[in-house]
């Protein structure tokens, strides 16, 4: 794999997937299907307790790739990632993402979707995709369900970016850590007290009795959002703008339609 690591730990309880691209761990297709790919296995894995995702290097990711949100790559892009969403939700194992430094766009949707959003002090979380013409369809159901829809409907319709203690306050953030290491430290002690002595089936049960609701909520708005996005926002002139501003470096010019 290139773009992904993945490691067994807890004596195969865990498995770790490291989001890593040299760079800001950007969701482009290529990341997407290989956890796609992780997660296939994963379904024939009974052992498993735990997922969790983290980046490496500094930041947990940037976001999906923007030249794959130009209209000629949307509807596969979005079909790619959205089948991760559901694909978690049917897994029904429990998620921890551990959140440094940027958490934006498409790397907080994914993280939004965990049980559990740990992070340190440097994470920056956000849904900047409104200063580009364009809407976060899993991000505009998981925030309001996460959060509630004043909140939600704050950083979607901003776009502005929050610190982690800003985090902590929305209640995204389940915990805040000093640094890096501390965030490490910490979710193993979470990792060791909350997960490990559990059945690893009771606890599938246990995420789908909870998410009951945001589960239907996902399953039945996801693809009305996507439907959305490709047939009707990418048809207009702006959303087209904003994305090719943003790729040329420049401030997009807005007809307003």
């Amino acid at each position: 794999m290139e773009k992904i690591s993945i490691d067994y730990t807890h004596g195969g309880s865990v498995a770790k997937i490291v989001l890593k691209d040299g760079k800001g761990n950007v969701l482009d297709y290529l990341m997407m299907e290989e956890i796609q790919a992780v997660f296939d296995q994963f379904g024939q894995n009974s052992d498993l307790k735990l997922i969790t995702f983290e980046g490496a290097g500094k930041h947990f990711s940037f976001g999906a790739s923007v030249e794959e949100h130009q209209k000629e790559f949307a509807a596969t892009m979005l079909r790619g990632f959205h089948r991760l969403f559901l694909s978690l939700r049917e897994l029904a194992i429990p998620t921890l993402a551990k959140i440094s430094g940027q958490c934006l766009g498409g790397g907080l949707e994914l993280a939004l979707m965990c049980n559990q959003m740990f992070a340190d002090k440097t994470a920056k979380l956000g849904q900047p995709e409104i200063t580009l013409g364009v809407f976060p369809p899993p991000a505009s159901i998981l925030l309001p369900e996460k959060i509630g829809l004043s909140r939600a409907e704050d950083l979607l319709l901003s776009g502005r970016i929050i610190d982690a203690e800003e985090g902590k306050t929305f209640g995204l953030l389940n915990q805040v850590f000093e640094d890096k290491a501390a965030l490490e430290a910490g979710a193993e002690a979470w990792i060791e007290q909350y997960i490990l002595p559990k059945s690893a089936g009771s606890l599938r049960f246990a995420v789908r009795a909870a998410r009951i609701k945001f589960n239907h909520v996902l399953g039945n708005f996801l693809p009305q959002l996507e439907s959305l996005y490709v047939n009707q926002l990418m048809n207009t002139a702006d959303a087209n703008e904003g994305i090719a501003a943003f790729l040329e470096k420049r401030k997009p010019v807005w007809a307003n339609a």
